[in-house]
């Protein structure tokens, strides 16, 4: 990156600030969803698999909206897809209370929170970052943004409850979406897009379209493969974000366990995101990817072994929390390297849908298995033989920068 591109870039705290805080705002709304599980039945009377339908579309919708808010952000800008990202997030949440009926909850949860939380999401996000950041700092600073969501679900989860316990479930949840409008003021500090000056390498060549690139992507073992094992992390991590305070309530313990769960999980993913974005540097990402995967399967065993107790319910927290969302910067990290930042958006996007098909089926099954059983057994093993392939799955991925493409000039 030359002097000239530097000198107009903000500076790279401002950036991670923006970038992580808006990722705390939106994802802290959402991971705190799965608190008023419980109380949305209570109100509704739908049951709870009707209710976790709408969980579920939620996490499908909001990897699928993506790859399309990053071709929107790739060519008019970061800044005007996540001032309507973030809207949406904030009505749609305030509109929960008012809904009663499980496509009421669909369009409020599922369609307008998700939807908005994807377009002010990893996909779009990271690619702000990857843009505005010099490449030897890319690492770290994906890392840190990543920690930002951690840090909103931490912060989020126990306030939540806490305005749950004082005024009620329904004015906890317009409280939230109030918060989030917090976010606005840093898309004018991400604004711009990938056809702004460029680091060298890849995409220094004269830029691909976005078909052109998902061709190209999409042909590649090595991104499939990855895109395989996002799938495992969606199941992971959505099932334990709508689920847990429901294991907790199986598990005969207090339900503010189940928030403090929730922020526990938040805290520690601080430290595994920031970690994680240091390792990449200097370890392979793939390997790193197998070793998180390897973890929590492992985690999740012990876990099925041990006594239920407080304890070891915040120690399992604490365990999945250095895994939860760790997984990011590798992946993202991956994607640049492969494809540089020209269609990051886009690609990790992609990459994002596949996480978001395993969140859909981790949040729906968790619900239909517990309907079923009265415990969410089948889930956990469904956990374990899920990250040992995972594990697998990401060790023959080529890890190597693919050569540019080089396009024809038109005539």
């Amino acid at each position: 990156m030359n002097d000239t591109v530097r000198r107009a870039l903000p500076p790279l705290a401002l950036v991670l600030l923006a970038a992580a805080g808006t990722f705390a705002l939106t994802m802290g709304a959402r991971q705190s969803m799965g608190l008023f599980l419980g109380s949305i039945n209570s109100a509704t009377g739908l049951g709870l698999a009707s209710i976790s339908l709408a969980f579920a579309f939620g996490q499908l919708w909001w990897g699928l909206t993506q790859p399309f808010a990053g071709m929107v952000a790739d060519r008019i800008g970061a800044g005007r897809v996540l001032v309507i990202g973030v809207l949406l997030v904030a009505l749609g949440t305030a509109l929960i209370p008012f809904m009663h009926s499980t496509a009421g909850l669909i369009f409020a949860i599922g369609v307008l929170a998700a939807g908005g939380a994807g377009m002010a999401g990893p996909s779009v996000l990271m690619a702000a970052t990857t843009r505005l950041v010099p490449a030897e700092k890319r690492g770290l600073a994906t890392g840190i943004v990543n920690a930002g969501g951690s840090f909103g679900q931490f912060v989020f989860a126990p306030i939540a409850q806490g305005l749950t316990v004082a005024a009620g479930w329904a004015v906890a949840l317009q409280s939230l979406a109030a918060i989030t409008l917090l976010a606005l003021p840093a898309a004018w500090v991400l604004r711009g897009h990938s056809n702004a000056p460029a680091t060298t390498g890849a995409a220094a060549v004269k830029k691909e379209s976005a078909r052109e690139a998902i061709t190209r992507a999409l042909a590649d073992p090595s991104y499939r493969l990855l895109c395989a094992g996002f799938f495992v992390c969606g199941f992971h991590v959505a099932f334990l974000a709508t689920h847990l305070p429901g294991v907790v309530a199986a598990c005969g313990l207090p339900p503010e366990v189940g928030a403090w769960s929730l922020a526990v999980i938040g805290l520690f993913n601080i430290v595994g995101s920031v970690s994680m974005g240091w390792a990449v540097s200097r370890w392979r990402m793939k390997s790193l990817l197998s070793l998180v995967y390897a973890t929590r399967g492992l985690a999740v065993l012990a876990f099925m072994l041990a006594p239920k107790s407080v304890a070891v319910m915040l120690v399992f927290a604490a365990v999945m929390g250095v895994s939860y969302l760790s997984t990011v910067p590798p992946t993202a990290g991956l994607v640049a390297k492969f494809y540089g930042p020209a269609n990051m958006a886009t690609l990790f996007g992609i990459v994002m849908v596949s996480h978001q098909f395993g969140g859909f089926l981790g949040v729906w099954l968790g619900g239909k298995a517990f309907e079923a059983n009265g415990n969410y057994d089948w889930m956990w093993i469904a956990d374990i033989l899920l990250a040992a392939a995972a594990a697998l799955l990401h060790l023959p991925i080529r890890e190597k920068a693919l050569p540019p493409r080089a396009l024809p000039e038109p005539a």
